[in-house]
């Protein structure tokens, strides 16, 4: 940032761009928690249900055989950032068309809008992450050196959400049906992805084809915290590739379907 003639502070591109996606990214957040008596704690309290759920289940009710121990932090390093991935995926699906008028009227990048769900959702899982450390101690898992690949798994959850977003954002603009269809996808995922199990539970033969799934290699890496023999570098470096592959098509989509959606909206 340089000052002109006028002692007006002068932006380049990126520097404006962060700025705005910050601006954008708190009004989010202050937006969603203003009228809420819990505020933050409703970002955690969703998993934390639900990881109790499961937990119950495969303890108390059932014979558990997959996961580790303790199962509760097991389950935790990938609910929550499948928290993450699936809370932006789905308000990607309105991302366009809730900020219609906002989005003719300026003109900042409109990828903006897709980022700022990513990174506000980001925020949020990052925050809840001392929910996570609060059930290790509690149950005595024991933080491995593999704590410090956690910038990795961050970047590589931020591109692949990043990619997803700028695809299916443009396109539920021309096609509304793919939003339910989106939903749809995102509990068959959630299912498909090592999050009530691990990837070594898996046989050899849907082992392979898992680390297809790019969330498959990000669990592992946030897992590796606790659980050091969940770490596959294998599916890491298939998450690595198919996130970057995501993050190519979502923008070029983006690029095409830039000002058809303009109009569109």
């Amino acid at each position: 940032m340089t000052n002109s003639a006028l002692g007006r502070p002068v932006w380049s591109p990126a520097a404006r761009y962060r700025r705005s996606l910050w601006l954008l990214t708190v009004r989010d957040l202050r937006v969603r928690y203003s009228t809420s008596v819990l505020g933050y704690f409703w970002s955690i309290l969703d998993p934390l249900v639900m990881a109790a759920i499961y937990w119950f289940v495969f303890t108390q009710v059932f014979d558990r055989t997959v996961g580790a121990q303790p199962y509760i932090v097991f389950l935790l390093t990938a609910l929550l950032p499948w928290m993450w991935f699936n809370g932006a995926t789905s308000d990607a699906t309105r991302a366009y068309l809730r900020e219609a008028k906002l989005i003719r009227s300026t003109k900042i990048p409109r990828t903006i809008w897709v980022a700022r769900l990513v990174l506000s959702k980001g925020i949020e899982f990052v925050a809840s992450i001392p929910v996570v450390v609060i059930f290790a101690i509690a149950t005595g898992a024991t933080l491995q050196w593999e704590a410090a690949l956690l910038p990795l798994a961050l970047l590589l959850q931020a591109v692949l959400t990043m990619g997803v977003g700028l695809i299916v954002a443009p396109i539920v603009v021309f096609f509304r049906d793919l939003e339910r269809a989106t939903k749809l996808a995102l509990r068959f995922l959630f299912y498909a992805s090592p999050i009530i199990y691990g990837l070594s539970d898996l046989p050899a033969g849907l082992h392979f084809w898992a680390t297809f799934n790019p969330l498959a290699g990000i669990f592992s890496l946030y897992r590796s915290a606790f659980f050091p023999e969940q770490l596959d570098w294998f599916a890491v470096g298939m998450a690595a590739i198919i996130s970057a592959i995501i993050f190519c098509v979502g923008v070029l989509v983006f690029a095409r379907t830039e000002r058809a959606v303009l109009k569109e909206i």
